[in-house]
């Protein structure tokens, strides 16, 4: 993109979105280098930095900021990042990785192995959930020299080295937090990384300013000069951003599932779903199973089979997205689709429900239970109302709570709900982002996106722990091939769908998407052409 255009694209001709008022006043109305892009973030991040925080819109731009030693291709196959090479003994046990010996911090300060110690060993430990978890198998965690870390586990991890992506593990500076409150250091409100672009500005509820760090240490990258992310909290503001020319550049749920095909189809627009194969977002009913009748399994299959999980994908999220068949996504190792499918059969869901008991009253309803929406857009509101309206086929009366975004995770990770829906990252292995939901040892009251539907079965806890530890696909394969069947069977959720998520882009931006972990990825080989 030259110059000019790039000018004219954020200052328009009079005619300039009422979002892009934030671009045009202060210090983003400074002239603009060739190369630059304009996307959109929503919701706003609540911090950047990524060490500290891993929700989606802080991965999203935290992601071009700090990086880890690994990234990933399409097929989950491990590639260079901050390190260059890596080497895993036959025992499985010891994880040796060679890092880049001319990278540095955004502050000019030279990254070596103690940054990786440190942050493996002793911050994210403290800060970091998924990372404590993995970092915790390790017998030590040290470096010979200044570019070399050695990682030695307790026992095999087979999925250990998927842990080296940039949301999972993302290398923070140790002189710059090291014996600090890592939480509420100063450093927080701009954020050092090793990425190929650094935080310029962050105009509070208008848009987030990036720039290309010179001293990156892959030559020739990063491609583009600049990154504007513009928080537009309005659905329609973000599709006509793309419509007008306004943005380059729309990702995750940016753009809301039924006008993702006309967006998309808009002159010089590009549409792929490519990219979240790391992530497998996997989409389902959650259902606290303290309370009745939902300790039921009876229940839960009369449940399933009032569900017509076909016109959630076809007509909620218009296609973006496949009937989930378990717990396992299609695009996660080891998933065996040999279940049983539980297509709609109204006939079967009201037997289960007379076998329990459950006669209807003088109005047909046989149960009444509460529904709380989570707060992310027009899309989980429909699948909401939904499954209301399924339910009622089988004398289930639901009543619809609206809460924030607070008030929701208040309420799921505390327990104090019927039913509700979550969407959960399986971050390419079941072992890394499966098991967290059924395990027993993971109900924990107050932590989100635990088990937190409190379902109990040990044969399942054995087999997730037996099959983290295996050494062999073929194990493991069995191994979770049985917990799938166990689960399917059990119904400790109701699965609905795979969820696809669109990037939308200009179409002469060129090698935008090019790992698994899609918009997530740090941008650095992006350009335009």
């Amino acid at each position: 993109m030259k110059r000019r255009d790039f000018h004219k694209m954020l200052l328009g001709t009079g005619a300039a979105l009422p979002f892009l008022d934030g671009l045009l006043n202060g210090a983003a109305s400074a002239a603009t280098p060739d190369g630059g892009l304009v996307t959109i973030i929503q919701p706003e991040p609540p911090i950047l930095v990524l060490p500290l925080n891993q929700q989606t819109p802080t991965g999203t731009v935290g992601g071009k900021i700090y990086e880890s030693l690994l990234t990933f291709d399409f097929d989950l196959t491990p590639q260079p990042q901050l390190a260059t090479s890596w080497e895993v003994s036959e025992d499985g046990l010891t994880y040796t990785f060679h890092l880049v010996e001319n990278a540095k911090w955004h502050d000019g300060e030279p990254f070596t192995a103690a940054d990786v110690v440190f942050s493996c060993d002793v911050m994210l430990k403290e800060v970091h959930p998924r990372a404590r978890a993995n970092f915790d198998r390790c017998e030590s965690i040290t470096a010979p020299d200044d570019y070399t870390v050695v990682f030695q586990l307790k026992e095999p991890f087979a999925p250990f080295i998927l842990a080296f992506e940039a949301s999972s593990a993302p290398i923070a500076p140790k002189h710059v937090y090291e014996g600090s409150d890592y939480r509420n250091n100063p450093a927080n409100d701009k954020p050092i990384g090793t990425g190929p672009f650094m935080l310029n500005e962050w105009a509070r509820g208008s848009y987030i300013h990036l720039t290309a760090f010179e001293d990156y240490y892959v030559e020739g990258q990063p491609g583009l000069t600049e990154i504007y992310y513009k928080i537009v909290p309005d659905a329609a503001s973000r599709s006509v951003a793309l419509e007008t020319g306004e943005a380059n550049l729309a990702q995750w749920n940016d753009i809301e599932p039924f006008d993702v095909q006309r967006v998309a189809g808009l002159p010089n627009m590009e549409l792929t779903t490519k990219g979240y194969e790391f992530f497998s977002p996997m989409a389902w009913y959650e259902l606290n199973l303290r309370k009745e009748p939902l300790n039921d399994v009876r229940f839960r299959k009369a449940m399933m089979y009032l569900l017509d999980r076909n016109f959630i994908v076809d007509n909620i999220v218009f296609g973006l997205g496949q009937v989930a068949t378990g717990p396992i996504a299609t695009t996660t190792r080891f998933y065996d689709g040999d279940v049983p499918k539980y297509e709609k059969d109204v006939d079967k869901a009201i037997a289960l429900l007379d076998e329990m008991g459950l006669a209807p009253d003088g109005d047909g309803v046989r149960v009444k239970l509460t529904y709380t929406i989570p707060p992310y857009g027009e899309v989980m509101t429909r699948i909401a109302e939904f499954f209301r309206q399924s339910m009622a086929e089988g004398g289930i009366e639901i009543t619809l709570l609206s809460t924030d975004m607070a008030g929701w995770a208040q309420a799921i990770s505390n327990w104090d709900y019927d039913i509700s829906s979550n969407m959960l990252y399986q971050f390419g292995d079941p072992a890394l982002g499966v098991a967290r939901t059924y395990i027993s040892s993971n109900i924990r009251k107050g932590v989100l996106f635990s088990n937190t539907e409190g379902y109990e079965n040990p044969k399942v806890d054995e087999l997730f722990a037996k099959a983290a530890v295996a050494t062999s696909d073929e194990e493991r394969q069995a191994l979770y091939s049985e917990v799938q069947k166990i689960l399917v069977d059990e119904l400790p959720v109701l699965w609905t769908y795979e969820a696809q998520y669109p990037t939308i882009y200009d179409s002469s931006l060129k090698d935008l998407i090019v790992g698994a972990t899609g918009a997530n990825g740090n941008f650095a080989k992006a350009h335009w052409g």
